[in-house]
């Protein structure tokens, strides 16, 4: 995941653009590489702060920042939607991929403009719409297609739910930010078989594994057929997939 996903880490750090004494937060921040990447421009005087809701994922942080022997970094367990933090405690924010993962992304978005000071910036990263990211899609539109699913709730929690730019747009004003950029990052999946994209499909998916979990195993034979065929145009002749993805990235100001 982080080989195909880093170039929108790389593009949030570039944006936020971290400076030397600054005060970074890093929200849903799994096991922390985006956050990682701007600590080193931190310094001399900077520190990161590296939260997820997940405590398992801020521990895996913390062993991976361990093993970086990574300095001035504190981890914290923290629900995005309610950061424990005091208002206006950071001059910058990283948050990639995780608003639109919370039941409420308003309020995850007025936390983060509470918690910047007078001039911060945040830098977010969510996903473009679905039918431009088949390498998380093809299973679902597969089941759909043979009647095995039923069309899902879009204002669901969700990889795709701020997939629309204009409501994301609506969701940084409505906490007092001003989009200062916005931009595209395209990404490539790249597996060796159809059969390894298949269980990192699992293995990343809940929605997945529950639907085949409910499903006879004629029909599970049926998704995972369908979306190997839907796949089927990304496949090298050595059976290799590379599979393309549309990330949308912002910088907002306070």
């Amino acid at each position: 995941m982080w080989e195909a996903t880093r170039p929108v880490s790389e593009r949030l750090v570039t944006l936020l653009d971290p400076r030397p004494g600054e005060v970074v937060l890093d929200v849903a921040a799994g096991v922390g590489e985006t956050g990682f990447l701007a600590l080193e421009r931190l310094a001399p005087g900077g520190r990161l702060v590296s939260t997820d809701g997940a405590a398992e994922m801020v521990e895996a942080a913390r062993r991976r920042a361990a093993e970086l022997a990574l300095g001035d970094v504190t981890f914290a367990v923290a629900d995005a939607q309610e950061l424990p933090f005091e208002t206006g405690r950071f001059d910058g924010l990283l948050c990639r991929f995780g608003v639109m993962l919370v039941p409420e992304p308003a309020r995850a978005v007025a936390e983060i403009a509470r918690v910047l000071r007078p001039g911060g910036r945040a830098a977010l990263a969510v996903w473009a719409d679905a039918e431009r990211n088949e390498w998380a899609t093809a299973g679902g539109r597969a089941a759909l297609a043979l009647g095995l699913l039923e069309r899902p709730d879009p204002d669901a929690p969700g990889p795709f739910r701020l997939a629309d730019p204009e409501r994301l747009r609506g969701l940084v004003a409505g906490a007092g930010l001003a989009v200062a950029v916005e931009e595209e990052v395209a990404v490539e999946w790249r597996y060796a078989s159809m059969e390894a994209w298949w269980e990192a499909s699992l293995d990343l998916s809940r929605s997945l594994r529950a639907l085949l979990a409910g499903l006879s195993p004629r029909d599970a034979e049926a998704v995972r057929a369908g979306a190997f065929e839907r796949l089927r145009s990304h496949q090298a002749p050595d059976g290799s997939l590379a599979i393309p993805g549309l990330a949308r990235v912002v910088l907002v100001r306070r």
